[in-house]
């Protein structure tokens, strides 16, 4: 797990300032998510990086900020605060 700052100042690090060209999300389930965005999105996923967070708010915090900044995504979904929370980009 990593702490809030750590994940905002890594995925800042890889996106750049150009925030839009990026997606964030959050999952319980990293290789359905990337699954899902490969074969039935048809996304290149070739650049996607994750990070397990401390928290689900932590994590939502995260992906409202990159959001917020112009990257593709939504916050919302259906997660638990009982299981591991995964940010990722791609």
């Amino acid at each position: 797990m990593a702490p809030k700052a750590s994940i905002l100042a890594e995925i800042q690090y890889k996106i750049g300032s150009n925030c839009s060209i990026w997606r964030i999300g959050l999952t319980h389930d990293l290789a359905e998510r990337k699954r899902y965005w490969k074969e039935t999105e048809k996304q290149d996923i070739t650049h996607w990086k994750s990070w397990t967070a401390d928290s689900l708010a932590d994590a939502q915090d995260i992906e409202r900020h990159f959001i917020n900044k112009g990257a593709k995504g939504g916050v919302g979904g259906d997660l638990s605060d009982r299981k591991t929370v995964y940010v990722y980009v791609f």
